[in-house]
C-alpha cells in the first residue's frame, strides 16, 4: 500500500514539475516574443516615453552694408516652456522659477491651469542661455528649454528705420527685414533625442532633417555715411526744435541708397521703442509739398520747349502779381531778371509767369516723366506714391502754383530720385537698397531679390540733355554768395541745388502762416555728379525756417563728409587757398 502511495506521490511531483516547466517555457517564449519577434508595440510605448522629435531652429541670414559690415545678426537664445501634463512642482519650486524669470509665480500657475490639457506652453521666450540652464538645474519635471535666435542690431537706432525689426518668431515686421523676409528666413530642421524622466536630453539619436539657414543680404547703404547723416539730422532737428526730419543720400550712377535717416528715431533692440509713430520711415512714407525744389524741373521744361533760354528776360515787377484773385509773392522785388536769376533768387513770380506761357499739360507730363505720382521702385514696404493729380480743367492758379511745388505731394526719396535724373541729364533709374556690386558678383536670380538685369534698366525723361545741363549751371548759382543757399556750399566742390521753404497746408483749408517745411535738394560734384542729397525738416520752431538756413547747412555737412569718405575728387580748385580749406574742414570732421 505504501509502495502505491509513493508512486502516486511521485507522479504528482513530476506533474507539478511538468507544469512548472511548461509555465517557464511559456514565460520564456513570451519574453522572446516581446523582445525579439513582436516587439513593435512595446518598443513604441517605450520610445514614446523617452524619445522626442525636436525642432532644430535655423538662424536668420545676416544683413550687411555695402562694405560687408554686419547690420543685423541672429544670436542664440533660449525659451522656457512647460508640458502641463508632466509638470510637477511645489510652490517653492514654482517661486524659484518665477524669481529667476522675473515673473509672478501666480502668473505661471494660472497659465498652466488654463492649458492643463495641452502639452506645450511657453513661459518666457528669448532669455539668456545661462539663465535657462539655471532654471533647468532646478530639476522641475515638465520644464523644458528650446533653442531659438534673437535678432540683434549692432548700430541700434542709426539704421532702425531702414532695417526695421523682427517679431518674437523672427519674422520680419518692418523695413528690409519685411521686404526680404523670404530671402533672410531659414527652414527649421529636426532631430530625435532621448530624454530622462525630468525631460532632460541625455542623448541624440539621429538628425532627421538638417536646418537650412537663411541667406545673407548686402545692402547699398554705407555705414559710415549713414552714421554721419543720422547724427547730423538728429542734431539739426534738436537745434531747430523741429517736429521731424528726414534725409536721403542717393548714388547717382546706380540709383543705390547710400544713406537714409529719419527723426524721431527708435532703437529696434528695445521693445518699448517699437511704436508706429517712431518706427515709421518718414523719408519714404511721409508726404510734403516740395515747394521751390520743383522750380529746376519747371524751368527745364520751359527751356526744352524752345521758348526760353537762360538769358531770357522775365519781368517780376515789385515781387507780386494776381492770378484768379490769388496773390503770388516773392520775398523781394527783383524787377526784370533773366531765367537763371529766377532760379538763383527762387522767384515765384518769375516761375509762375514762365509756367503760364507754356501749354497746360506740359508741367504735369514733365513731372510724371520724372517719377512723381508713382513709387520709385525701391520695393520698400509702405512706400508712398505721392500725389500728382491732373485736374480735368486746369486753372491758371493751379498751373502757376504747381510750377513752384504747391498742389502736389512727394516723398523725400522721390525728390532725391528726381534730382538724380537731372544730374544724369535725363536718365531715370529705379531706386534700390541692394548693393549692386554684391548682386553682380553673385548673379542672384531669386524672386525676392529681383532680377539684377531689370534693376539696371534706364529710361529717358521727356527733357533734352541740353536743357538739363543748363539747369545744372543755374542750380550752381543757388549756393553762391548771391543765391538763396550759400550755406549749402562744399569746399573744393561745385554744388548744384535748390532750396524750398514751404508753407504747410491747414486742416481748415488754405495754408498756415507759422508752420513751414524747410527743404534743400542738390547734388555734387556738379561737373560730374556722384551723389544726390535731399533734406527735409518739418516745422522748425526756433526762429529760422527758410530752407537755405535750416536744411542747407545739414546738406553741406553730410555731402562734404560723404565726398571725403568715398574719395571723390574735387572739381572746384579755382581759389588758391582751396586745398588749405579742405584740409581744415577734414581736420574738423576727423
Amino acid at each position: 500500500m505504501s509502495k502505491v502511495n509513493n508512486q502516486i506521490q511521485a507522479y504528482r511531483i513530476n506533474f507539478i514539475y511538468l507544469i512548472l516547466i511548461i509555465v517557464c517555457c511559456a514565460l520564456i517564449w513570451r519574453v522572446l516574443d516581446l523582445q525579439l519577434v513582436n516587439n513593435d508595440f512595446y518598443k513604441g510605448q517605450g520610445n514614446a516615453r523617452v524619445l522626442r522629435q525636436l525642432e532644430v531652429t535655423a538662424h536668420r541670414g545676416m544683413i550687411k552694408d555695402r562694405n560687408g559690415y554686419p547690420l543685423a545678426i541672429s544670436t542664440p537664445v533660449s525659451s522656457i516652456w512647460i508640458n502641463p501634463k508632466e509638470f510637477k512642482a511645489n510652490d517653492k519650486k514654482i517661486y524659484q522659477v518665477a524669481k529667476l524669470l522675473k515673473l509672478n509665480s501666480q502668473y505661471i500657475k494660472n497659465k498652466i491651469k488654463k492649458r492643463a490639457n495641452k502639452e506645450f506652453v511657453y513661459i518666457k521666450r528669448r532669455i539668456n542661455p545661462d539663465l535657462a540652464q539655471r532654471i533647468l538645474s532646478l530639476n522641475v519635471k515638465g520644464i523644458h528649454i528650446q533653442r531659438e535666435y534673437r535678432r540683434y542690431y549692432p548700430d541700434g537706432e542709426i539704421f532702425g528705420h531702414v532695417l526695421g525689426f523682427t517679431d518674437v518668431d523672427d519674422n520680419g515686421q518692418e523695413g528690409m527685414e519685411l521686404a526680404y523676409n523670404e530671402w533672410l528666413s531659414g527652414q527649421s530642421g529636426s532631430k530625435r533625442v532621448v530624454k530622462d524622466r525630468l525631460g532632460r536630453i541625455i542623448a541624440i539619436e539621429e538628425q532627421i532633417k538638417a536646418p537650412q539657414h537663411g541667406n545673407d543680404l548686402s545692402l547699398s547703404l554705407d555705414r559710415r555715411i549713414q552714421y554721419l547723416a543720422y547724427k547730423e539730422l538728429k542734431k539739426t532737428v534738436q537745434k531747430h526744435k523741429a517736429k521731424s526730419g528726414s534725409i536721403v543720400v542717393l548714388d547717382i550712377e546706380t540709383g543705390e541708397v547710400i544713406a537714409m535717416a529719419s527723426q524721431p528715431g527708435f532703437n529696434p533692440n528695445r521693445l518699448q521703442d517699437r511704436k508706429s509713430r517712431l518706427y515709421r520711415n518718414r523719408a519714404i512714407t511721409d508726404l510734403f509739398e516740395p515747394g521751390s525744389t520743383m522750380k529746376p524741373i519747371s524751368i527745364a521744361a520751359a527751356l526744352n520747349s524752345g521758348r526760353y533760354s537762360p538769358g531770357t528776360q522775365i519781368k517780376t515787377g515789385d515781387g507780386w502779381f494776381m492770378i484768379d484773385g490769388k496773390t503770388i509773392k516773392d520775398t523781394h522785388a527783383y524787377g526784370t531778371i533773366d531765367v537763371s536769376t529766377v532760379i538763383q533768387k527762387s522767384s515765384n513770380v518769375g516761375t509762375s509767369k514762365i509756367a503760364l506761357s507754356l501749354p497746360k499739360p506740359l508741367l504735369w507730363d514733365t513731372y510724371y516723366s520724372f517719377g512723381f505720382g508713382s513709387d520709385t521702385g525701391s520695393g520698400f514696404p509702405g512706400e508712398s506714391s505721392g500725389r500728382l493729380v491732373r485736374p480735368r480743367r486746369v486753372s491758371k492758379i493751379e498751373q502757376a502754383t504747381l510750377s513752384f511745388g504747391y498742389g502736389m505731394s512727394v516723398t523725400n526719396l522721390q525728390l532725391a530720385n528726381a534730382y538724380g535724373v537731372i544730374a544724369r541729364q535725363g536718365e531715370k533709374l529705379p531706386v534700390t537698397f541692394l548693393s549692386q556690386k554684391y548682386l553682380d558678383k553673385n548673379q542672384f536670380k531669386h524672386d525676392s531679390l529681383q532680377n539684377n538685369e531689370i534693376k539696371t534698366q534706364t529710361q529717358r525723361v521727356s527733357l533734352s540733355t541740353r536743357s538739363l545741363k543748363q539747369v545744372n549751371k543755374m542750380m550752381q548759382t543757388v549756393v553762391q554768395t548771391d543765391g538763396t543757399a550759400p550755406k549749402a556750399s562744399v569746399t573744393g566742390y561745385k554744388v548744384a541745388g535748390k532750396t524750398g521753404t514751404v508753407k504747410k497746408a491747414s486742416r481748415q483749408g488754405g495754408y498756415t502762416k507759422k508752420k513751414y517745411s524747410a527743404v534743400f535738394a542738390g547734388f555734387a560734384p556738379a561737373s560730374d555728379p556722384k551723389m544726390a542729397i535731399v533734406v527735409m525738416i518739418d516745422e522748425p520752431n526756433n526762429g529760422d525756417y527758410y530752407g537755405g538756413l535750416v536744411a542747407a547747412p545739414l546738406f553741406s555737412t553730410v555731402m562734404s563728409g560723404a565726398l571725403r569718405l568715398l574719395n571723390i575728387n574735387p572739381d572746384d580748385i579755382s581759389h588758391p587757398d582751396v586745398i588749405t580749406q579742405i584740409e581744415e574742414r577734414i581736420g574738423r570732421q576727423g
